[in-house]
């Protein structure tokens, strides 16, 4: 298909795709401003052996999957709500926290997200502190050269909001809408395609077309000419 003919159908049927555009762009708007707002919460935890050996760094690796494990435990769960005194149960504690593992920069990540920013950095605080806590206390039964030791690198201050976000859902309904129009625009030009309307339709078909029955409007426009 030529660039001509993409072009006259653009003209054609255009108003479709920036219509569901239109209507995508608006419901996904208005929706981001029924949705609960949650904010985010997050902190860093370093973790870094006692000292710069292979075989222990390559095991500090190893034990950030670990860690992550131990902190996604309902055990944890129940010690942050204690010491917080946070009004909530394990589940749903644990369904609002996420432990990223990061063993190229030796860091795990605690991530806590709830409709109150302040319960958000409670949580990720609070939890981020049991866990030094505990590695602290376990350090001391082993040798120095042996320890893995593990801090806070900074203290969580503030929870943003992470959802909704207006401003991305609107940019996404009005890429998906505009994906449905194009949809729809080729349906009608593959439905349109079956019928046969002008001389140029005929042609695309093989057939020679000899002459053709002016319409009514070219018809009227050469009277009126042939009149002056």
């Amino acid at each position: 298909m030529e660039l001509k003919t993409y072009w006259q159908i653009l003209k054609k049927r255009g108003w479709i795709i920036l219509v569901a555009a239109l209507i995508t762009g608006v419901a996904a708007f208005g929706f981001s401003r029924f949705q609960e707002t949650i904010y985010r919460a997050q902190i860093l935890v370093s973790v870094r052996p006692a000292r710069a050996d292979f075989g222990l760094t390559a095991s500090t690796k190893d034990l950030l999957r670990n860690f992550q494990t131990n902190l996604l435990t309902h055990r944890m769960a129940q010690k942050v709500i204690d010491r917080a005194q946070l009004d909530m149960n394990t589940y749903e504690l644990l369904s609002e926290v996420e432990v990223n593992p990061e063993p190229d920069r030796f860091i795990i990540e605690i991530v806590a997200k709830d409709p109150d920013p302040q319960t958000a950095v409670t949580i990720v605080q609070t939890m981020a502190q049991i866990f030094v806590d505990e590695q602290e206390a376990w350090n001391q039964k082993q040798d120095k050269r042996d320890r893995i030791d593990v801090w806070i690198v900074d203290d969580a201050r503030d929870a943003p909001q992470w959802r909704p976000n207006p401003k991305l859902n609107l940019v996404a309904g009005l890429i998906l809408g505009a994906l449905i129009g194009a949809f729809i625009v080729f349906l009608l030009e593959w439905l349109a395609s079956r019928y046969i309307r002008t001389a140029d339709d005929m042609e695309r078909f093989g057939i020679r077309v000899l002459g053709a029955i002016p319409s009514a409007k070219s018809a009227r426009r050469k009277a009126q000419k042939a009149a002056s």
